[in-house]
């Protein structure tokens, strides 16, 4: 397990400030074949693959957009196989929807988009945790190539069949943010909440986990350095959460923040609270 944190941590749904809460939501549905597990007639919409909930998308038709301030970078909503992530992939392209750039990251492959109001979007799929490249001391080392899309759709093969929606299976694998200086909010995400350093780049960016994942949250300035947070009805991020094993292990998370005076609130059995940059962050027992 890492240092402060079960092994079996992981994120649960992002909350999201949308303007167009019926257009944002066909939108996830039909170009990514999610579920509406409820809501739509209060402001609010549930969605998700199976029955596990990957976003809630919250109405406020006056809300402002930022995007040169802390907040969302994107989502990374990690599908269980290279087939279901090519099965996606083929439906975006065949309703004609544009990606904004695809990646082998080494420990995995993706792909980037974004919804209708801007908010950033990675589908990927994880290798196997013995090909994740490694330097000669055994840290891990991300990368960014490029990703054969070619490659990625012959997965389809002589197996594409009707398109049935995402697969069932999928979650939301990591969120990467929005920060206004990276090493104050690396020290929340480590000292508080009690996540791992994996990876650094520089003063700009960190990726950090539990359990030894390649991260759980990505932190970056390389839009936002030095800006102040977004006022709290800003369109985009309101809050992750993260899902932590075990009561005790939460208390824990509580205390810490106490200790560092920080003030969660409690919210839909769990506790909120606020990175340096102003992200909102859930934390809740399973």
């Amino acid at each position: 397990m890492s240092a402060l944190l079960p092994d079996q941590t992981h994120i649960g749904l992002v909350a999201l400030t949308v303007q167009d809460l019926i257009g944002t939501a066909r939108f996830y549905e039909g170009m990514l074949g999610m579920r509406r597990l409820s809501g739509g007639g209060e402001c609010e919409i549930v969605l998700g693959a199976g029955e596990t909930p990957i976003f809630r998308l919250l109405e406020n038709t006056n809300a402002q957009t930022y995007p040169d301030r802390p907040g969302l970078y994107h989502t990374a909503i990690l599908l269980p196989s290279r087939f279901a992530l090519a099965r996606v992939l083929y439906n975006l392209v065949e309703r004609g929807y544009a990606l904004q750039g695809a990646a082998d990251h080494g420990v995995s492959e993706a792909l980037y988009l974004a919804d209708p109001e801007g908010n950033g979007i990675e589908l990927y799929r994880d290798r196997p945790l013995s090909e994740w490249p490694r330097d000669e001391g055994g840290e891990l080392k991300m990368v960014t190539d490029p990703l054969n899309l070619d490659q990625l759709v012959l997965e389809l093969k002589g197996r594409l069949e009707p398109w049935t929606g995402i697969d069932p299976l999928t979650r939301v694998g990591h969120v990467h943010l929005q920060v206004s200086s990276v090493p104050p909010a690396e020290k929340f995400y480590t000292d508080v909440i009690g996540l791992e350093l994996q990876q650094r780049y520089g003063s700009q960016a960190a990726f950090l986990s539990a359990g030894g994942y390649h991260h759980h949250v990505g932190i970056n300035s390389w839009q936002s350095r030095g800006a102040q947070p977004a006022p709290v009805n800003s369109a985009g991020l309101r809050y992750f959460e993260i899902l932590i094993p075990g009561r005790d292990a939460v208390a824990a998370v509580v205390t810490r923040a106490h200790a560092a005076e920080i003030a969660p609130e409690g919210i839909d059995g769990g506790w909120m609270m606020r990175d340096p940059a102003g992200n909102g962050v859930v934390i809740k027992p399973v």
